[in-house]
This record gives C-alpha cells, sequence and structure tokens, in this order.
C-alpha cells in the first residue's frame, strides 16, 4: 500500500503539474502558437519512441526476474540493455536531424524547423529518462521512482513557464521540457548507478542466452511501442497534417484533460503490474486473479462516473479553466470521456500483461488497432474535422480493450459472474449520478456553481456507491489515514 502511495503521489503531482502546464501554455501561447508547440511535441515523441526500441521495458522485465532468482545476473542485464538503448538513441537522432526540416516541409509549417532541432535533445533524454524508470520499476524502487517522475514534472512546471514568462515564447516551453529531462536522467542515472553497485561483482560469467532473450524480449515491446505512437502522436500529426495547429490545440487540450482524469489508475498500474509476475512465476494463479479482479472494479467504480462526468460538464469546464478560444475542444472531450472509461480497463490490463509474459499476443493487439486508427483517421478528419480523430481513438480502443480482456481471461482465472454483477451495480451508480447532473447543469454559469454541481455528483456517486455494497467506508478511511 506504501508504494501505491508514493505512485499516487507521484502522478497526482504529474496531473496537478500537468494541468497547470497545460492551462499556462494554452493561455499564455493562445490556440495557434500551442498549436505549434504541440505539434513540434508530437513529431519529437514519435521519434522518442523509436529511439526507446522496446529496451527499457525488456530490461525491466529481466531485472525484476533476475534480483530474485540470480542477482550476479543484473550487472550483465543493466550493461547491455544501456548500450543497446544508447544505440537506438545515436541511430534515432541522426534520422531525425537530417529529416527535420522535410518534415516541416511537408506539413507546411516553416515554423516548425527550430523546434524539430531542438527536438533531437528531448528525444535523447526522454528515452534515458524512460530507460531508468522502466529498470527502477523492475527493482520495485516504486517510492523513488514516484520522487524521480515528480521532480521532473515539478521542474518542467517551472521551467516552461518562466521561459515563456521571460520572453522566449513557445521554443522557451520546449528548452523547459529539456531541461527537465535532463535534470530526471542525472538523478536518475545516479540512483541505478549506486543500487547496481549493491548486487557486488559481476558473476563469472553472463548466463547463456541471456543478451539474446533481452534483445529479443525488446522486439514485440517495440512492435508495442510502434502502435503507441501510432495510437497516440500520429492523431496530432494528422490533424496538423489535414487541418491547422489550431486544430491541434483543440485535440491536445481534450488529450490532456484524459491524461489527467487517468492518472490515479496508471500509478495503480505501475505499481502493480510487477507483481502479476512475481505471483504467477511463484505459482500463485488464483491469488494474481482475486488481485486483478479487485483492482479492475475498483478502477471502474472511480472510472465510469468519471468519463460520465467530463461529458457532462466538458462545455463549461473548457470555456472556463481554458477561455473561450478553445471552445472548439469542448466536443472533443465529450467524445474522449468515452475514451477515459475504456483506458481504465487498459491501464489494468495493459502493462501486467508484459510481465505476465504475454507482450508479444498484446503487442499484435496493439499494433492492429493502431493501423486501424491510422485509417479512421485519414478517413475521418478531413470529413467531419478534428472530432473524426476522437472518433477514431475511442473506437480503435474499445476493440484494444476487448482483445487485453481476451488475453487476460486465457491467463488468469477470472469470474465472469462476479465481474458482471459489479458492473451492473457501477452502471446503476454511474446513471443516477449522471441524470442529477444533468438537470443541474442549466444552473451552471461560472466557477461557483459549475464546483457546486460537481460536488452534488460526487455526493450522489459516493451515496449510491455505498449503498450498493461497492465502496466501503472503512476501507477508504483506512486507505487515507
Amino acid at each position: 500500500m506504501s508504494r501505491f502511495r508514493a505512485q499516487l503521489g507521484s502522478k497526482l503531482v504529474t496531473a496537478v503539474t500537468g494541468g497547470a502546464l497545460t492551462v499556462g501554455l494554452a493561455r499564455l501561447l493562445e490556440p495557434n502558437g500551442y498549436g505549434v508547440f504541440s505539434l513540434a511535441l508530437a513529431i519529437s515523441s514519435i521519434f522518442m519512441f523509436a529511439a526507446r526500441f522496446g529496451i527499457a521495458r525488456s530490461a525491466g522485465r529481466y531485472v525484476a526476474e533476475y534480483k530474485e532468482t540470480d542477482g550476479a545476473q543484473i550487472p550483465y542485464i543493466i550493461r547491455t540493455s544501456l548500450l543497446l538503448n544508447v544505440g537506438s538513441i545515436l541511430a534515432v537522432v541522426i534520422l531525425f536531424v537530417a529529416s527535420h526540416r522535410s518534415i516541416a516541409a511537408r506539413l507546411n509549417q516553416p515554423a516548425l524547423v527550430p523546434f524539430l532541432l531542438l527536438g533531437c535533445l528531448f528525444v535523447v533524454f526522454g528515452a534515458l529518462v524512460e530507460y531508468t524508470e522502466h529498470v527502477i520499476q523492475g527493482f520495485e524502487a516504486i517510492t523513488f521512482a514516484a520522487i524521480l517522475r515528480s521532480c521532473g514534472r515539478l521542474s518542467r512546471l517551472f521551467l516552461a513557464l518562466g521561459l515563456v514568462i521571460a520572453g522566449f515564447g513557445a521554443i522557451g516551453a520546449l528548452w523547459g521540457y529539456v531541461l527537465s529531462l535532463l535534470l530526471a536522467t542525472v538523478i536518475g542515472g545516479v540512483y541505478l548507478y549506486t543500487t547496481v553497485r549493491e548486487y557486488g561483482a559481476d558473476a563469472s560469467e553472463v548466463e547463456s542466452g541471456l543478451r539474446r532473450r533481452i534483445a529479443k524480449y525488446a522486439l514485440p515491446v517495440m512492435a508495442t511501442n510502434a502502435s503507441l505512437v501510432l495510437d497516440k502522436r500520429i492523431d496530432t500529426l494528422l490533424v496538423g497534417f489535414f487541418l491547422s495547429p489550431v486544430s491541434v490545440s483543440y485535440y491536445v487540450v481534450g488529450g490532456k484533460i484524459v491524461s489527467l482524469a487517468l492518472a490515479p489508475i496508471a500509478a495503480l498500474s505501475f505499481t502493480i503490474s510487477p507483481t502479476f509476475g512475481a505471483q504467477k512465476a511463484a505459482g500463485n494463479v488464483d491469488r494474481v486473479s482475486r488481485i486483478y479482479e479487485k483492482t479492475l472494479v475498483n478502477a471502474l467504480l472511480l472510472y465510469f462516473p468519471a468519463g460520465a462526468g467530463i461529458i457532462l460538464v466538458a462545455d463549461p469546464m473548457i470555456n472556463l479553466v481554458f477561455g473561450p478560444d478553445y471552445s472548439g475542444a469542448v466536443a472533443v472531450v465529450r467524445v474522449l470521456g468515452l475514451y477515459i472509461v475504456l483506458s481504465a480497463v487498459v491501464q489494468i490490463s495493459d502493462n501486467g500483461l508484459d510481465y505476465l509474459g504475454r507482450a508479444r499476443e498484446r503487442a499484435i493487439a496493439r499494433l492492429t488497432t493502431a493501423l486501424m486508427n491510422v485509417g479512421l483517421n485519414i478517413l475521418l478528419i478531413p470529413a467531419i474535422g478534428v472530432v473524426g480523430a476522437a472518433i477514431a481513438t475511442v473506437f480503435t480502443r474499445g476493440l484494444y480493450t476487448v482483445a487485453n480482456l481476451v488475453i487476460i481471461t486465457s491467463e488468469l482465472d477470472l469470474r465472469p459472474g462476479f465481474l458482471l454483477r459489479k458492473l451492473g451495480l457501477i452502471a446503476a451508480s454511474t446513471i443516477a449520478m449522471s441524470t442529477v447532473v444533468f438537470g443541474l447543469m442549466d444552473h451552471v454559469s461560472g466557477w461557483l456553481t459549475l464546483g457546486l454541481v460537481v460536488t452534488v455528483g460526487v455526493l450522489v456517486w459516493g451515496v449510491m456507491s455505498v449503498a450498493t455494497g461497492l465502496l466501503q467506508p472503512r476501507s477508504l478511511v483506512g486507505f487515507v489515514t
């Protein structure tokens, strides 16, 4: 529980700082400037995903396995995976430098050129931070991972906003991102070095086939990373290609709201994923199954009403928080409200499949639905605008959610009847809450009335959840205290 609290605290810091940064940059840069910045960040993130090459997750998986069985192999795992990671980063950065001008020209956005050149540093440090986080997760040093993430996000907030306020504009915001990643890289690298040294001298020789297995396991993870690019970044790029930076800003604002809402479940997923693998390796399939069921029910208990609430309050929320210039994001947020519910299920299942040894199947499902997402974006964005990108994202996320559940069901001993009964009770609580909030929306005229409506909705949800036995007040008080 302490690990979860630490990671939840980190995710809350990430959510708060990320929300403040999104609102601050959106208001300071206005839709066009924020759209150019977001488009550059999306393109740089695509190259960063490629630079990671799946090595980080592979290293984390083998660290988690060998620290329990043969700790002397840990230095070999770190050395091999780090060399592979540095090699992939260098190759991708060379490609990025060579192509950044042609990318800006293809998008008909010459203003992107300096952003993309700076994006090369974003790729380097972003990939290294990702590596340290996953390896630290493999060591189950969740508290330090939480501290590292919090430091990175806090420094990003102050550096990015500070440089924009100082007059450096959107390029200053990107410099803030790069400098915060550099700081996290240094802190994480020092911690990782001291942790590996604790395992003492190297083994007399590396276990036969270990290096090959690290590289081999990275391949399906790389495919998953490629699908993540197609699923989470290409849509932003296509919005910029078919529409404009202003439309990009609408889509990014909608996506940021979703990311903030999913912060708690992402913390839980990050924390329990190594437990799945460890418990299964010990033969405790029934225990893993009960953990998964409980986690899934609690996730849906929170995110069913959260998704419904965001759909209902999208209009006043966007106009009050981001300003009327971003009213075009309202329809995007309403569609993505469904994405929140689906992603809650995916967050619980997705990382766990890696630690259960089902990365290959997950990669196939992810890549297939990601390719469908690209195709739907190409069809829908020119036809119905930025909302088309949101519809494509929700539809393909639904298919991927189903695939995750099929794979996890084949791996664990779940109880369908139990889960369906709980789902029915959660749906009843959500409908009751939504009915009350919908009836009160006409009275929303500002921050105070919006806050009151949201509070009433939370109270109705809480009462219904307690009445149906979904929420145990004693357990909640125990967690908080």
